[in-house]
């Protein structure tokens, strides 16, 4: 497993494909401050309200000069569904074979009652628009998470 992010690291690059089938790559997001929030499975309770907070905070964030990236290891057409199912409007993208969130050291060794295995890592990684890492949490909680984040980054909450 990769070693976690900290600030200042270069972020990986990577290209995959959105809930459209469409590459999507960090690098397009170049000149912008860029959220690429990993998180374990579309559809699920947890996975859910992290997604719809993200919706809800989108207009803010792109207004305080931020972008969002959703990625797990779903595939295209169960991202599809889940984007159409929740009116998300910022790209979920699909990471199969996990190399993206391994590389982000998103993936690795969970545990859950009493089970040890090997899965995604709830996560989040701001990248500043030169490619850099300005932020990396690990083992996020799903519910709360965009508060934390904005409190984080030193965003006025909005409402």
């Amino acid at each position: 497993m990769a070693e976690k992010l900290t600030p200042g690291d270069t972020a990986p690059a990577f290209t995959l494909k959105d809930a459209t089938g469409a590459d999507v790559s960090l690098s397009d997001y170049r000149g912008r401050n860029t959220i690429v929030y990993f998180y374990p499975a579309a559809a699920t309770p947890g996975c859910t309200k992290q997604a719809c907070d993200f919706r809800d905070s989108l207009a803010s964030l792109q207004a305080a000069g931020y972008e969002v990236l959703g990625i797990s290891p779903d595939p295209v057409g169960k991202l599809a569904s889940f984007a159409d199912a929740q009116g998300l409007t910022f790209p979920l993208l699909s990471d199969e074979d996990h190399a993206v969130a391994e590389a982000y050291a998103a993936w690795g060794e969970k545990k859950n009652y009493g089970r040890t295995y090997e899965g995604l890592i709830r996560s989040t990684v701001v990248v500043d628009p030169d490619g850099k890492v300005a932020v990396a949490q690990y083992n996020v909680r799903a519910t709360g998470h965009v508060a934390k984040l904005r409190k984080d980054l030193k965003l006025e909450e909005v409402g």
